[in-house]
């Protein structure tokens, strides 16, 4: 800190005053004295003057001192040469070497040989604009390498005239670091997500189990049928053929033949073909369907039929509930969309098992699937005569493990896997609102098609 600067106190000048000879003489040497009483007050005020701002100096010194030592990034400092003219304490710590022997240099001294043309250009390109996030490697003094994050901005004087440039760099390491670790949250995060999904799916597999197996036992059961029907023909084809072979009596085969009712099991055996054949694609669809619902892989876009997975879907939940509701479906049977079927389905099934859990308690229940479109989108709407959503739980209901269920009745989960599969899987849209009448609606909206 620079010493204050003193004078010694005013001398008495009247001491000096020569004695008095005449009028003229005497006015010119008090005029003098008040003269030099002048000077050596404004001296006084100067001195004053430079105290204050020699303070201020050593002051705003001390606070750039201080922040550029708890700086984490480095700093380096030059001039318009590119010879360094100050760094910081982060820079010394991460190269090893003191402020004092690289004062100087130049600062492409201060990177290895594979980035000292990338440093080089910093000189011209600065005075341009200012140069962002270069990746770079600092020399350290034991010879490694320090990988960089450079960013570099011009530096001017007073007149705003280029004066030189400041560097500024964050270690690599803790980006890279730092980039890791998110990929790696990122990537739990999305195998949480699928856990999560799946998890949901065979929750409603279990509750639509029972659904399930009625739509399978139909099917089955005609075919279960018409396979004994085929196998009674078969025994009584091959009686008429072993016999017919001993037979020349036109009139006896004619007889035989209508012994065994050979005709009327022609005639049967198509409709029993057919039937079958109904049956086992009926068995095949809903098999279909049950792979896409549950089996946890990425979904490809396709066209289906909206109405009938909707009708699939009703089926499913209906099938299993307790609760027989008077549905509505008002959907037109030609209407078809391209996207992840086995997502549209589970989004569908979660939404109706929603509504029918929410028409447990009601007198007379109604549920309402309206669907309407336009040249872009679809908007398939589920409403139901329940008692609503509390306006508190409308901004929750998508939340994760929400849910006013009882415990044992849900996981929270159904309303929050259906809309992140509409939003990110359908890129769609999925609402919550109350009905004037008191019940809930839940407006699903699907591009007519979506992009593979």
């Amino acid at each position: 800190m620079n010493k204050k600067a003193s004078f010694p106190a005013m001398p008495d000048l009247s001491a000096l005053a020569a004695p008095s000879t005449g009028g003229m003489e005497d006015e010119a040497w008090i005029s003098v004295i008040q003269k030099m009483e002048s000077i050596y007050t404004d001296l006084l005020y100067y001195q004053v003057e430079l105290e204050e701002k020699n303070a201020a100096l050593e002051t705003a010194q001390r606070f750039i001192d201080s922040v550029m030592s708890s700086m984490s990034d480095i700093l380096i400092v030059c001039d318009v040469n590119g010879h360094i003219q100050q760094v910081n304490a982060a820079f010394t710590r991460a190269v090893g070497i003191e402020e004092a022997v690289l004062k100087g240099r130049l600062y492409t001294s201060l990177f290895t040989e594979t980035s000292v043309d990338t440093a080089a250009a910093f000189l011209q390109s600065v005075r341009q604009a200012p140069v962002e996030d270069i990746e770079a490697d600092l020399q350290h003094q034991d010879g490694s390498a320090v990988p960089m994050a450079i960013n570099c901005s011009p530096r001017r004087d007073h007149n705003n005239r280029y004066s030189g440039m400041v560097l500024t760099g964050r270690p690599l390491g803790e980006l890279r670091l730092a980039y890791d670790q998110l990929n790696a949250a990122h990537a739990e995060l999305k195998t949480t997500q699928k856990q999560l999904i799946q998890s949901e799916k065979m929750a409603s597999l279990g509750r639509l189990v029972a659904g399930v197996t009625h739509e399978l036992n139909n099917p089955i059961s005609i075919i279960y049928g018409n396979m004994y029907a085929l196998r009674r023909y078969e025994t009584r084809f091959s009686d008429y053929i072993s016999r017919l072979g001993s037979i020349t009596d036109p009139a006896e085969q004619a007889q035989l033949r209508q012994q065994l009712r050979v005709d009327r099991m022609l005639d049967d055996i198509g409709p029993l073909i057919d039937g079958s054949l109904e049956g086992a694609e009926r068995v095949n669809d809903i098999v279909q369907n049950l792979l896409r619902f549950s089996i946890p892989q990425q979904q490809s876009v396709s066209e289906f039929n909206l109405n009938k997975i909707t009708s699939t879907a009703l089926q499913w939940v209906l099938r299993s509930s307790g609760v027989t509701p008077d549905v509505q479906l008002d959907i037109d049977p030609s209407l078809t969309v391209k996207n992840r079927e086995g997502y549209v389905h589970q989004i569908l099934v979660n939404l109706v098992q929603n509504a029918v859990d929410a028409l447990e308690h009601i007198r007379e229940p109604r549920l309402c699937l309206q669907a309407t479109a336009d040249d872009a989108r679809i908007t398939l709407t589920i409403t139901d005569n329940g008692t609503g959503i509390a306006e508190n739980d409308l901004v929750r209901l998508f939340d994760p493990f929400f849910t006013r269920k009882q415990v044992g009745k849900g996981t929270g989960l159904g309303l929050y896997i259906s809309y992140g599969l509409a939003t990110e899987q359908c890129n769609g849209d999925l609402r919550a609102e109350n009905t004037a009448d008191g019940g809930a609606r839940f407006p699903l909206e699907l591009p007519r098609e979506r992009a593979p």
